[in-house]
């Protein structure tokens, strides 16, 4: 709890059990976070049986696969109906420092922001992390386009570290979004959308055998899921709507 403000971290796992006690341990230190909930995307290795043994900590278990959108759809679903005011998404993958929830969560809870990215980006945290450099490229190359298309200055769009206040994650049209890695990106420009300002702080971040990550051929569908969702996003602006953003204008 956090200036009385429920504090929830959702984890979508995939295969995390080498590295969800690390993170977890790091998490439950913060005494503000009131409750953790981790969704298993029918993980192969004993994910979800580790997530079970830790204390204060909700387990959801996806029989089938559904992606990392379709996990995230479920996190924050979850998230939503246990009470949460501020839903931090934190891979459990110890590639990101659990160490700025206090901070990504206080600049919610004194409405600062209602959203709030980690971002690799900032600071030279990917650099010094061990970003590949056709990671580190194609990131940098990728976010101007979009600044470029959706007219913000955001470092990167791509972090898989976020927080939300409740009542933004409750104006978005989430299960209209990919099942996909580009989920990620169609929430924020969802946000963009709504007009409201997104946040950032700078964070370190690892890149070790353990950590999640996907190929270079996912890399690139994602890459272009982005400038679809961009080219969506100004069609929508010119037509007063549609795709995944149907009733955000009225919303704004």
């Amino acid at each position: 709890m956090l200036q009385g403000q429920k504090i929830v971290v959702v984890m979508p796992a995939y295969n995390a059990a080498r590295t969800l006690r690390q993170t977890y341990q790091e998490v439950i230190a913060h005494e503000i976070v009131d409750e953790i909930i981790l969704v298993d995307d029918a993980s192969n290795d004993e994910t979800a049986a580790i997530a079970r043994s830790l204390p204060r900590v909700r387990v959801e278990v996806h029989p089938q696969n559904r992606g990392y959108g379709g996990n995230q759809k479920t996190c924050y679903r979850l998230a939503l109906s246990a009470g949460a005011d501020v839903v931090i998404m934190l891979h459990p993958d110890y590639q990101y420092t659990p160490k700025l929830i206090p901070v990504m969560a206080s600049m919610i809870t004194t409405g600062l922001y209602p959203c709030v990215l980690a971002s690799r980006i900032l600071g030279g945290g990917a650099v010094r992390g061990g970003m590949p450099w056709w990671k580190y490229v194609s990131n940098r190359v990728l976010t101007l386009a979009e600044n470029l298309m959706l007219g913000a200055k955001l470092s990167e769009y791509h972090t898989g570290y976020r927080a939300f206040a409740r009542k933004l994650l409750e104006q978005l049209p989430l299960e209209k979004n990919s099942d996909d890695f580009v989920f990620d990106n169609q929430i924020l420009t969802q946000i963009l959308w709504l007009g409201q300002p997104i946040g950032e702080v700078t964070c370190p971040a690892k890149y070790m055998p353990e950590a999640s990550s996907i190929n270079f051929r996912r890399s690139v569908r994602y890459g272009f899921g982005c400038l679809v969702t961009a080219l969506q996003f100004i069609a929508a602006r010119r037509h007063g709507g549609g795709g995944i953003f149907p009733h955000l204008r009225t919303q704004a």
